[in-house]
């Protein structure tokens, strides 16, 4: 597998910074969590996966141009 480009890396990084939440939608894999599931970027590795710490405990990291998911909206609280 080809390494992506330091652009490419970069517009990652920049679009899914650590703490970015998303929702799965389909991974194909037979570990995967189901559909639905929630889970917080924390980095994006130098082959452009999201290392993603599941709501459900699972370990899988997202692959953008194969998984399908959703980047959830940040919500700020004001006191």
């Amino acid at each position: 597998m080809k390494r992506p480009s330091d652009e490419y890396l970069a517009k990652l990084r920049a679009e899914y910074p650590k703490g970015t939440r998303v929702q799965l939608i389909e991974m194909i894999d037979e570990q995967a969590p189901p559909p639905g599931t929630k889970g917080t970027v924390y980095d994006v590795d130098d082959m452009g996966s999201l290392l993603t710490h599941w709501d459900s405990g699972c370990g899988l990291n997202l692959i953008p141009e194969k998984d399908k998911f959703t980047k959830l909206e940040s919500v700020t609280t004001i006191c």
